[in-house]
């Protein structure tokens, strides 16, 4: 039995997750109304979603940087290919907030008219993989691999949820022009939180105060975010039993670099043997590891 077919499902070329995939909202993507005040955050799995989703929310609901009201971050950053809770995206006061993991090609066509704005969000794939592995062990609505070894290898083939990461960055970079779209390094941010925050809501064309700037900040930390109950799904997923184990994490480390204290040297050399081919002519720069400027 092919194992993605209980965890997987493909539509049109792309892997979603089955648990949460319904064929009928994949159906109508295409024709999801937008609204030229959507914002969009796209990223590929483990690439710093629900951390893209904090800030955005922080930018956009002075409640949340104030926090004088509790809404978790998926309530105000609506996930657009999964719906579980039949949220009326069509009633949702403007602007509405999204995030996707959606290739390029399932986006809705009327994000093409370059008013609605798009975050695209990229971290460094060996830290991607590390991260999914042991997302994909924790998370029981995905499929576990015994080692990195056997992960790696799905990830490559793209045999994973969201497909191939080469083939989700190449394909919304190469179409940018199709897009209103701002990339933004996951290491970046991470190395000066600030000055990434200006530019996104400079992007947004949201003025913030320089109270308001350090309230975005300070509650965007890796670490202020694994005590903000609004930010953090462990409870949410523990509660509703969709973890193997209660003690693994939504947000696991946030570093930069880990993939070093996993992949061997063979694997190492065999992912940079892939990238290189696969990304040769990419423009977008990368960062490995901590200390690299």
């Amino acid at each position: 039995m092919d194992h993605t077919n209980q965890y997987l499902l493909n539509f049109k070329g792309y892997y979603f997750q089955r648990f949460l995939a319904e064929t009928d909202i994949l159906e109508n993507l295409a024709d999801f109304e937008i609204r030229d005040d959507d914002v969009f955050i796209i990223t590929y799995p483990k690439s710093g979603t629900i951390w893209a989703q904090q800030i955005l929310s922080l930018i956009y609901f002075e409640g949340h940087r104030t926090r004088t009201e509790m809404v978790e971050i998926y309530h105000r950053v609506l996930f657009l290919e999964y719906n579980p809770e039949k949220v009326d995206y069509v009633k949702r006061p403007s602007p509405r907030l999204f995030s996707s993991h959606l290739p390029y090609y399932l986006a809705p066509k009327g994000l093409k008219n370059k008013k609605p704005k798009v975050i695209y969000i990229y971290r460094n794939p060996k830290d991607v993989l590390i991260s999914y592995f042991h997302f994909s062990n924790w998370l029981l609505t995905l499929e576990p691999s015994h080692d990195i070894e056997h992960f790696m290898e799905k990830f490559l083939d793209g045999k994973v949820f969201g497909s191939l990461w080469f083939d989700h960055i190449r394909g919304w970079y190469e179409h940018r022009h199709d897009f209103n779209i701002l990339f933004m390094m996951y290491e970046e941010m991470k190395k000066d939180l600030r000055s990434s925050v200006l530019k996104i809501s400079s992007f947004l064309e949201k003025e913030l105060s320089e109270e308001d700037l350090d309230a975005v900040v300070n509650q965007a930390t890796f670490e202020n975010m694994k005590l903000d109950p609004q930010a953090d799904l462990d409870h949410l997923l523990n509660s509703a039993n969709c973890t193997r184990t209660k003690d693994g994490h939504f947000l696991r480390k946030g570093t930069i670099g880990d993939w070093k204290n996993h992949l061997t040297v063979a694997q190492n050399e065999r992912f940079d043997r892939i990238f290189q081919k696969k990304m040769r002519d990419f423009p977008l720069k990368f960062i490995w590891d901590i200390d690299e400027e």
